[in-house]
């Protein structure tokens, strides 16, 4: 990829990547490096993975101390973090779901799962009880090592999988339970990356979801850990989004000036 042409330094917006469950911030490590050569200021934000409310406050407040345009991308389970972040942010002029899930008000990843068959995840899920913030117990939820590369990141090599597994980061329980009250794509644009050979969030689902909410979709044959197994079309379909975002700025100026 080359250099954005149609985008000065200051008109390129931030690109805010938001990782989901059974992973953390490096996973974007490959789309960082495309984005970077392209002059993108990137951010690749720590979700907690402790609850959509939780979370999305937490992004949020990143969001609130960002000068200039945003454009967001979700994998899996931050999908729902950055639809309810989003929501009402001004700086935040596109977003993009990458094997990810873009819920509607009230929708809970456990919900959106029984649309479609396919997914292997609710088979796969060791259950790690820990203390609650009440002083109760609650359940961190990691996928089974054995099954992590079949079920996760099966387009992955085998030995970089394995480190995947090992180093997973746990979603609670509530992070897959709790629905959104927000749903920033109803007024911000969109874009989807499918990954038909999905096993965590079926082909089928991420296509509903991407009809539902008018988002221009590109379908690739990747697993769900498509940004670390084919980081390239991922950072491709951000570039898209933010040159979208750029055009459309500088027609509103234009038309204004």
């Amino acid at each position: 990829m080359s250099p954005a042409p149609d985008m000065s330094a200051q008109e390129m917006p931030t690109v805010v990547l938001v990782h989901g469950a059974f992973a953390g911030s490096s996973s974007w490590n490959g789309v960082i490096a495309n984005l970077k050569r392209q002059g993108y200021p990137v951010i690749a934000v720590a979700n907690p993975l402790r609850g959509v409310q939780k979370d999305a406050a937490y992004v949020r407040a990143l969001l609130d101390s960002l000068p200039g345009p945003v454009v967001m991308a979700a994998h899996s389970y931050g999908g729902l973090v950055m639809t309810e972040a989003a929501a009402g942010a001004s700086n935040v002029k596109a977003l993009v779901y990458v094997a990810s899930v873009s819920p509607d008000v009230g929708e809970s990843v456990i919900g959106l799962l029984t649309k479609y068959p396919g997914s292997q995840l609710a088979t796969s899920i060791n259950m790690v009880p820990i203390p609650s913030d009440d002083g109760g117990t609650t359940m961190d939820q990691y996928i089974l090592q054995d099954k992590f590369p079949e079920v996760f990141a099966a387009d992955v090599d085998r030995g970089t999988a394995e480190i995947m597994a090992a180093t997973q980061r746990p979603a609670s329980a509530s992070a897959q339970e709790e629905g959104v009250t927000k749903a920033a794509w109803k007024t911000i644009p969109s874009w989807t990356l499918i990954t038909t050979q999905d096993l965590g969030i079926p082909p089928d689902l991420q296509r509903f979801l991407a009809d539902r909410a008018g988002s221009t979709t590109v379908e690739i044959a990747a697993s769900h850990a498509v940004a670390v197994s084919q980081p390239g079309p991922v950072a491709d379909l951000i570039d898209t989004a933010a040159r979208a975002t750029a055009r459309s700025m500088q027609m509103s100026k234009s038309r204004r000036g």
